[in-house]
């Protein structure tokens, strides 16, 4: 079990970590983050496929295709940890190395973008202070490996539980 974990697990967060920084590179140049959240997210999605290629190696090749919906979670997830857990690492290195502004780059954006979706003075003002008293927050290490690591796992999750739920099997 854990050397299948362990690979797909790594296989999953190496593609997760690449393509996370593919975009952080591509937006990084870019004057404007939008459709950021999009492309990020579809790599993520495209990571976890690892999940339920690796809970059906699992079954495939040690349980004799008998696999509960149980033991296929507990695959999936451990699989999904590690995955998340090189995206963390990931962007912990994109954003000391190539983003240190990001966060005053994304502020300066967002309102911005208030602004032409005609958002008030006062509704703007608001804002900025919301995405101030964030930006302090995230200047935190530990606040940042939480946000980062709560971006992944959602959907390691969700796919963790389709696949338990595709891949169970029993034999008799």
């Amino acid at each position: 079990m854990k050397k299948t974990i362990l690979t797909y697990g790594l296989i999953s967060g190496g593609i997760a970590a690449v393509l996370m920084t593919a975009t952080a590179l591509y937006f990084n140049n870019a004057t404007d983050y939008r459709n950021g959240e999009l492309f990020g997210y579809a790599g993520i999605l495209l990571s976890m496929v690892f999940v339920y290629l690796g809970v059906r190696a699992f079954r495939d090749n040690y349980t004799d295709g008998a696999l509960s919906f149980g033991t296929a979670f507990k695959v999936g997830i451990l699989i999904t940890l590690i995955s998340c857990a090189c995206y963390v690492i990931a962007w912990l290195v994109v954003y000391q190395t190539l983003m240190p502004d990001f966060m005053d780059r994304y502020i300066e954006q967002a309102l911005a973008q208030m602004k032409l979706n005609g958002a008030t003075v006062e509704q703007i003002r608001q804002e900025a202070a919301k995405m101030e008293e964030f930006k302090t927050m995230y200047k935190n290490p530990l606040v940042r490996v939480a946000f980062t690591f709560l971006e992944p796992f959602p959907v390691g999750v969700l796919v963790t539980l389709l696949s338990s739920a595709i891949l169970r099997r029993r034999v008799s």
